[in-house]
């Protein structure tokens, strides 16, 4: 009689961040200006702070 094979586990794929959709960063405006401090029309791109910058949902 043949043994049977151990059944083997998919690795399941891990849920995506919904804050910045598995891409780990974010676009943010900023502020210029040394009195008078408006925004300016340029982006910046932070660090996720939901899933520090790995781009899996947090746990």
């Amino acid at each position: 009689m043949a043994t049977k094979k151990p059944a083997t586990r998919k690795a399941t794929k891990p849920e995506r961040c919904p804050d910045c959709k598995d891409a780990g960063q974010t676009s943010e405006s900023f502020q210029v200006g040394a009195r008078k401090k408006h925004d300016s029309p340029h982006k910046q791109e932070a660090l996720c702070l939901t899933c520090w910058g790995s781009g899996e949902a947090p746990v």
